[in-house]
């Protein structure tokens, strides 16, 4: 994807020492477009947990790159052991994460020490280019849902919740890989676009990435979707997730399942887009087995935004004294979600719909 005419991914090696990695500072977003040098396993790993990158095909490939860091360091097996759980630990829902170090691990565990760092920048690059790819394929798969509404003969609106677009993948994006595809092919479609509080990454991010695009859009309050949606102004929603269990069940931004109910109430499709990387073949319920961060007071009671004289500032929007509580996700029970759309096509929210995409995890 572009910014500007210029063509970026997520993550990438700087090619002017050849190792450092390159990324966009997200909380910087859309006041300004800003990227980071990480040199060294804890800069990786203050990036993923802080969110300055965020989305969880990217923080896999991040934390992939992190662990090439941290060779540079030390190559020992305990080092690297250990260094992989310090990273793994950044963020504890999306399984991404931990899908890609444990896909690092397997390829360096049997990697003499002296050979370690340039297996690791190759199996990195590997993962980066495999999202990319994939993020693309889901592109195809999704766009004949955008087409089939654009039959009517009027224009396609399209609800999606939090940023799942390249910001949050290594190219293309889940959620928005659909949209991009069917913009690019005349397609007149426009995007509701939630904003998707706390921290606002559908009003900073995906508003930003879809304006950079050309994409017709506009922002609404979270709770305007259900609104929209009995009006006849929904077609279907999009939206990309942190987790799926094997039965289907769908972790993603909290506020995703309240989008799930209105759209059932209201005969609206509600479609999920992942990589099969974001399928957790190891759990099965959802809301029982999938652990939900609870994240910081003040993502809640502070909003950051831009002054009318230009300046960036933080101000409290609670009342002072009040507690605040801040669960990241929630989940969407597989009952609720119309299809999955992944790499290789879409499915059915179910375990044997997933198996028959995907019967190598039989």
């Amino acid at each position: 994807m572009k910014v500007d005419g210029v063509a970026y991914r997520g993550v990438w090696v700087d090619p002017a020492d050849g190792w450092s990695v390159r990324i966009f500072d997200q909380t910087r977003l859309p006041w300004a477009l800003d990227i980071l040098r990480l040199a060294d396993r804890d800069q990786a790993a203050h990036a993923i947990k802080s969110m300055q990158t965020r989305g969880a095909p990217l923080i896999g490939a991040v934390a992939a790159y992190g662990l090439c860091l941290a060779l540079r360091a030390d190559p020992s097996a305990e080092a690297m052991e250990r260094d992989a759980a310090l990273l793994a630990e950044t963020r504890p829902t999306a399984i991404n994460l931990r899908w890609a170090l444990d896909r690092m691990l397997g390829r360096l565990r049997p990697t003499a020490p002296s050979e370690r760092v340039a297996v690791a920048y190759a199996e990195a690059a590997a993962i980066a280019n495999e999202d990319a790819a994939q993020n693309e394929a889901i592109g195809d798969h999704g766009l004949p849902l955008i087409q089939e509404a654009a039959r009517s003969g009027r224009r396609v609106n399209v609800l999606t919740h939090c940023n799942a677009g390249w910001l949050a993948c290594v190219d293309w994006g889940t959620a928005l890989a659909p949209i991009y595809k069917a913009h690019d092919s005349g397609i007149d479609l426009h995007v509701w676009v939630d904003e998707t509080r706390p921290r606002n990454q559908g009003a900073a991010l995906t508003a930003w990435e879809l304006g950079k695009h050309g994409v017709p859009h506009t922002v609404i309050a979270d709770n305007a979707g259900g609104h929209l949606m009995q009006h006849g102004q929904v077609d279907l929603v999009i939206v990309g997730t942190d987790r799926v269990t094997r039965s289907g069940d769908v972790a993603n931004k909290i506020g995703t399942y309240l989008k799930a109910l209105a759209a059932r109430d209201n005969n609206v499709p509600f479609w999920v887009a992942l990589p099969s990387t974001t399928i957790d073949w190891t759990v099965s319920d959802g809301l029982r087995e999938i652990p939900i961060e609870e994240r910081a007071q003040s993502e809640v009671t502070d909003i950051t935004g831009r002054l009318p004289g230009g300046s960036i500032a933080t101000v409290r929007v609670a009342a002072g004294g009040s507690p605040a509580a801040n669960p990241a996700f929630d989940v969407t029970p597989a009952r609720l979600v119309t299809g999955l759309i992944t790499e290789r096509g879409r499915c059915d929210a179910s375990a044997d719909a997933l198996l028959g995409l995907f019967p190598e995890r039989r």
